[in-house]
C-alpha cells in the first residue's frame, strides 16, 4: 500500500460497526492511523478480537496502523430510573441520593454510581447531566447521601448519563479497579498508547504508566485533558510533561470550563503540547453527523480544519466509526479536509523554539534539520531512528517537507503514526555503514516518488544506527540524489 503523505492523522474508534475484516480493512485504506479501543464499552474478549483485526489488516496492507486503549475512568454517573427515563422541568426539585437504590430511579430521585459526590458539592454549585443537556443547582447536601436540586435546564433524562460540576472540583480518583485491570489487558493486547480518563494531576499519569510497565508494556501516555482544574497553571504543565500525548477532550471539558471558552482553549493546549515537544489529539464530535449521514455539514468541515490550522497532530472520530453507519466514507472525508486543510501558509511556516538552548544532542540534530530543510529547498527527511523520538522533535516544526522515521523496530513504526508529518518505515535488513544507512533512505524517498535526480535530501543518524540504543542521533547528512556519496 502506497505511504499517503496527508501529515495529519486520523484516529478511529473501534465498535460493532467497525468488527469485520472488510471494514477495518477499508477504514485503514482511506486513511486511519491509529484506532481507539473504548474500554467504557464491550469487554476484554470483543477488543482483543477487534485489536486482531486491525493487525491483520494491517499487515495485509503493509502499513502500520497504531492501537490506542481509552481506560473508561471513574464512574461518576448517576444510576438507572424504574421507568428508564424521566422528564424534569425548569424550577422542578430532584434529589440525587448516594444511598438510593440503583435501579430504583424515579421523577423525585435517582441514585449516583458514584458515591462520595455529597461531598463534593455545596449550595450555589451547578450541575450538569447529559453532556449538560441538563442543568441542576445544587440547594441543600443533607446526611451526606442526598444532594437537593431545582432543574435550571430540563429535558428528558435517562439512565447512566454522566454528571459534571461548573468549573470542577470533582475529587473522584482517575484510575478505577476497573482502570486497573483494564491496563493488564491493554498491555496483554500490547496497545502502543493507553489514554488515563479525567487526570486530576501529574501524579495520576505516573502512576498509570508505573501500572502499565508493571504489566509489561511500554505503551506511550494519553492524557485526556477534560477536568477544568487540569487546564489551570502549573497543573497543565504538569500533565503534559508527564505524558506522552494529550487529548483535547472537549465533551467534559467544555461541560466543566463552558463551551464558549473551548475555542481558545483548544487553541491553548495544541500550543502548549508542541511547545513542550509532546503530540496532541483533537477529540469529540468531529464529524458528528457522518454517524448518520453520508456527507459532513459545513460546521464540521470548519472545525476539522480549524484543529489543522491550530497545528494538533491528530483528529478523532469516536461514534462516527463505532457505531456509524459509513465509516470508511466518514474517514474519507476527515482525510480530505485534513488535506485541503494542510495548504494553508500557517501549517508550513513555524518559528518554533527559535530562542531555546538545546540540551541534548539528538533534539540538536533534530532542530538543525528541520532548519536547513526550510531554507534549503529539501524534499524529503529521512530519520533513522531506534525510540521516534528525533522524528517527534521534527514534526514539532511546522512544514511541508515529509518525515519519515526509518526504524529496526516495529513498536516504533506504530508509535510515530500519531505525530504530524511524520511517515513510518520499517527496516527489515541489516545497515552495514552509514553508506549503507544512506542508501536505503535515498531509495526510498525515489520509490515513493518524493524526490529525483537533483533534489536534496536530509538524512539523520547515529553511530550505532539499529544497535537499540535511544537517544542515539548525532549526524545530519545533506545529499543531493544521484551524485555519488559517501558515508
Amino acid at each position: 500500500m502506497k505511504k499517503r503523505l496527508r501529515r495529519t492523522k486520523i484516529v478511529a474508534t473501534m465498535g460493532p460497526a467497525t468488527s469485520t475484516p472488510e471494514t477495518v480493512e477499508a477504514m485503514i485504506r482511506e486513511g486511519v492511523d491509529v484506532v481507539r479501543l473504548n474500554f467504557s464499552h464491550g469487554d476484554i474478549e470483543d477488543h482483543k478480537l477487534r485489536a486482531q483485526l486491525v493487525r491483520d489488516a494491517a499487515e495485509k496492507l503493509n502499513w502500520s496502523v497504531g492501537i490506542l486503549a481509552d481506560l473508561q475512568g471513574p464512574k461518576i454517573r448517576i444510576d438507572r430510573f424504574v421507568d428508564g427515563k424521566v422528564i424534569l422541568k425548569p424550577g422542578d426539585t430532584f434529589i440525587l441520593d448516594a444511598a438510593l437504590d440503583e435501579n430504583a430511579g424515579t421523577r423525585e430521585r435517582v441514585g449516583i454510581a458514584y458515591k462520595d459526590l455529597p461531598k463534593d458539592v455545596y449550595k450555589g454549585d451547578d450541575l450538569m447531566l447529559d453532556d449538560g443537556r441538563i442543568v441542576l443547582e445544587v440547594t441543600d447536601v443533607v446526611n451526606d447521601t442526598e444532594i437537593h436540586t431545582v432543574v435550571l435546564v430540563g429535558g428528558e433524562l435517562s439512565n447512566n448519563k454522566g454528571i459534571n460540576k461548573r468549573g470542577g472540583g470533582i475529587s473522584a480518583e482517575a484510575l478505577s479497579d476497573k482502570d486497573k485491570e483494564d491496563i493488564k489487558t491493554a498491555a496483554e493486547i500490547d496497545v502502543d498508547f493507553l489514554a488515563v480518563s479525567f487526570p486530576r494531576n501529574a501524579a495520576d499519569l505516573v502512576y498509570a504508566r508505573e501500572l502499565l510497565k508493571d504489566a509489561g508494556s511500554r505503551a506511550a501516555i494519553v492524557a485526556k485533558v477534560e477536568r477544568a482544574e487540569a487546564v489551570e497553571q502549573p497543573t497543565l504543565d504538569a500533565i503534559i510533561e508527564a505524558s506522552d500525548v494529550i487529548m483535547v477532550a472537549r465533551g467534559d471539558l467544555g461541560v466543566e470550563i463552558g463551551d464558549a471558552n473551548l475555542p481558545l482553549m483548544q487553541k491553548k493546549l495544541i500550543k502548549r503540547a508542541r511547545k513542550m515537544n509532546r503530540a496532541v489529539i483533537t477529540a469529540t464530535q468531529m464529524m458528528e453527523t457522518m454517524t448518520e449521514n453520508t456527507i459532513p455539514t459545513r460546521a464540521e468541515v470548519f472545525d476539522v480544519a480549524n484543529a489543522v490550522m491550530d497545528g494538533t497532530d491528530a483528529v478523532m472520530l469516536s461514534g462516527e466509526t463505532a457505531t456509524g453507519k459509513h465509516p470508511d466514507k466518514v474517514v474519507k472525508a476527515m482525510a480530505s479536509i485534513c488535506e485541503e486543510a494542510e495548504q494553508a501558509t500557517s501549517t508550513q511556516k513555524s518559528r518554533h523554539r527559535v530562542g531555546d538552548y538545546f540540551r541534548r544532542i539528538d533534539e540538536g540534530i533534530a532542530m538543525s534539520a528541520m532548519y536547513a530543510a526550510n531554507h534549503m529547498g529539501v524534499k524529503g527527511i529521512g530519520a533513522l531512528t531506534e525510540s521516534g523520538s528525533t522524528a517527534l522533535w521534527m514534526s514539532r516544526i511546522s512544514s511541508g517537507i515529509p518525515i519519515y522515521a526509518m526504524t529496526t523496530h516495529k513498536s516504533t513504526c506504530r508509535r510515530v503514526c500519531i505525530y504530524r508529518g511524520v511517515y513510518p518505515v520499517w527496516i527489515h535488513e541489516k545497515l552495514t555503514s552509514p553508506r549503507e544507512a544512506n542508501r536505503l533512505v535515498v531509495e526510498h524517498l525515489l520509490e515513493e516518488d518524493i524526490v529525483h535526480d537533483g533534489d536534496l535530501v536530509i538524512i539523520t543518524k547515529g553511530d550505532l544506527v539499529g544497535a537499540g540504543t535511544d537517544g542515539g542521533t548525532n549526524q545530519m547528512k545533506i545529499i543531493r540524489v544521484g551524485d555519488h556519496f559517501n558515508g
